[in-house]
């Protein structure tokens, strides 16, 4: 059973102080308002100017965690820190309005992984795959995958990033069930590691939702995203026996989203960085809108959105857990819920039309 410690308390609560000082002194600093080109933008899901630097408390709060690490530790993670800080600025950079485009955004998440590899000298040493794993310790296969993984996934939490506590949740309920992992595994510097993630997210998640008072913003998704595909790598590197598919398990809903938009911008020939409004919480909230509640009523989709989605994002890391050291079984669940998951997009408009009638 894993149990919080004092830290993960105080992460918390300066992750919650410093969201909270963002949303108190907005008003002072127009920039921090949020753009009134964010309400025009094809993705949006909100109504009114809203803070989008959440990502200054999940950095904030994660940047203290290097003063609270064991001593054994504390070098390499002050340099995984410095690499994150790289994705961090140029997300912030795009937050305060100063126009990153998403393709730079990317290149951003390739360079901090570049930047980790370089000053920790490792890489994701197997994908669980047969034929693959034996060449993953030779750098011309091993950094690209590892590249490719952990730029992916940090790009999924900034695409998940849509209504108020998605993105959090997602992220704290990865977390946790990485902490897991890594306890059954016997990885005790981990757990205490991904539960400071969870801990930092928490604290922006208690304004972020239901309300929306404050937004992750692409510094504070990306961050996120990066930050648990890095843990992933980690426990993978000091614990054999986890399966790789278990881990994939716990970070299932960004991934998963991020090929369906891949796929779906490919079938109408657009490109891949291209925003749309077609993204699965994004679905359920104008079903929540136009069949539901009633047009107008945002201000109740928006949370209603996240509450309806929740099981779905619980369920893959719940399996994650149960597997965690079953190869095979965790690729069936990943099979399992990859089918799900794309049949139900599939069928949803056919759905919400007899649902309409």
């Amino acid at each position: 059973m894993i149990h919080v410690e004092w830290h993960e308390y105080v992460l918390t609560a300066l992750a919650f102080g410093l969201c909270l000082a963002i949303v108190l002194v907005r008003s002072r600093f127009p920039r921090l308002s949020g753009r009134v080109d964010d309400l025009n933008a094809v993705q949006a899901m909100h109504t009114s100017l809203t803070p989008r630097i959440g990502g200054i408390a999940i950095f904030g709060a994660l940047g203290l965690s290097v003063v609270l690490v064991p001593d054994s530790i504390s070098e390499p993670y002050a340099k995984f820190m410095l690499a994150t800080l790289l994705l961090f600025l140029v997300g912030l950079a795009e937050d305060l309005g100063f126009a990153v485009s998403p393709r730079l955004r990317f290149l951003a998440a390739i360079g901090a992984s570049l930047l980790a590899i370089w000053l920790l000298g490792v890489w994701l040493p197997r994908a669980g795959i047969p034929g693959l794993d034996a060449v993953m310790d030779y750098w011309v296969v091993g950094v690209p995958v590892t590249l490719l993984i952990t730029a992916g996934i940090s790009n999924g939490f900034n695409l998940i990033d849509g209504v108020n506590g998605l993105a959090s949740f997602t992220a704290i309920a990865a977390a946790v069930a990485l902490s897991y992992i890594a306890e059954a595994a016997g990885y005790a510097i981990m757990v205490h590691l991904a539960m400071m993630v969870a801990a930092a997210a928490f604290g922006f998640f208690l304004l972020n939702y239901p309300f929306g008072l404050i937004f992750l913003g692409d510094a504070g998704a990306y961050t996120l995203g990066f930050v648990l595909s890095w843990c992933g790598v980690s426990i993978l590197l000091s614990a054999p026996e986890v399966s790789p598919w278990a881990l994939l398990l716990t970070l299932f809903w960004p991934v998963a989203d991020t090929l369906l938009a891949i796929y779906r911008r490919f079938r109408r020939n657009k490109g891949v960085s291209a925003p749309d409004r077609l993204h699965v919480h994004q679905m359920v909230m104008r079903v929540m809108e136009i069949c539901i509640l009633g047009r107008n009523r945002r201000q109740i989709a928006n949370p209603l959105t996240t509450l309806v989605l929740l099981p779905f994002i619980i369920a893959p890391p719940i399996a994650g857990v149960l597997l965690w050291n079953q190869n095979q079984n965790a690729f069936l669940a990943v099979v399992i819920f990859g089918v799900l998951f794309f049949a139900s997009y599939a069928a949803a408009p056919r759905l919400i039309r007899r649902f309409r009638r």
